[in-house]
């Protein structure tokens, strides 16, 4: 009992370090960029003021709002530039206790997990914003002039981003599905009408009530279903070849370091 506690007590230190130092490394990439925190939001901010009229600007109704919505921003990016080292201290503590085709399998998983999800940001971003923006200024009457809150532009925007970088995370939970075996790849390809009725319901859910952001959800969460479907066939694949050779034995799993 002794030795368990010691070694939970060691492994609950580590997780602190490790916690430590992934903070550390996002407040320092914030601090080096708060001196540019109005500019990073105007960057944030750009879809939405191209598609304003000439002249029209953003409004900020609380007092301190001006100064602290661009820094909320710039804690965001700072988020986003000390990803990799975050994910690296996330993967230093897990993988002494993995087995040794498990590390092969999840390194791969958590950087495309990670690509796939800034890509759902970027596809948002410069895609889905303009042509939402756009058209709600096209069908707005003309008696209105529109002058968007940056409080609740941010608010959006953050929503919109986990949307995209949730939904395009379905090609690594079709791959986990059918890796670990809790659902085969025919049982998956069999519920695909499901899967399209699903996806049009998370994107009524999740997105402003207009149909165009709707459509721009849903419509690549069903490909990205597909791409899930196609690159879960080499998993089975693999698996199929791997059962049918002889003499292979188990992998064994490698000791962690207490």
């Amino acid at each position: 009992m002794a030795e368990v506690s010691e070694s939970f007590v060691t492994h609950l230190v580590e997780l602190r370090d490790r916690l430590i130092k992934a903070i550390a490394a996002i407040m320092v990439v914030f601090l080096c960029m708060v001196p540019w925190s109005g500019a990073i939001y105007d960057l944030l901010a750009h879809p939405m003021m191209a598609t304003l009229p000439p002249g029209a600007k953003m409004i900020a109704t609380g007092v301190i709002t001006p100064f602290m919505v661009p820094l909320k921003v710039t804690l965001m990016a700072a988020f986003v530039v000390a990803l990799p080292v975050v994910l690296y201290q996330a993967w230093a503590f897990v993988a002494p206790g993995l087995y040794a085709h498990e590390k092969k399998f999840a390194l791969p998983l958590v950087i495309g997990s990670t690509l796939l999800f800034m890509l759902g940001m970027a596809f948002c971003y410069f895609f889905v914003f303009g042509t939402v923006f756009k058209f709600i200024a096209q069908v707005a009457p003309a008696s209105i002039t529109p002058a968007p809150d940056i409080e609740q532009y941010l608010s959006f925007v953050m929503t919109m981003f986990l949307a995209f970088g949730i939904t395009f995370e379905v090609p690594v939970v079709v791959l986990l599905l059918v890796k670990f075996g809790l659902v085969k790849l025919e049982t998956l390809r069999e519920m695909r009408p499901y899967a399209i009725v699903a996806a049009f319901i998370f994107a009524a859910v999740v997105t402003p009530p207009d149909v165009t952001s709707q459509i721009l959800l849903a419509v690549p969460m069903c490909l990205l279903f597909e791409l899930g479907l196609f690159l879960a066939r080499f998993i089975v694949k693999a698996e199929a070849v791997a059962e049918d050779v002889p003499g292979v034995p188990a992998p064994l799993p490698e000791q962690r370091k207490d």
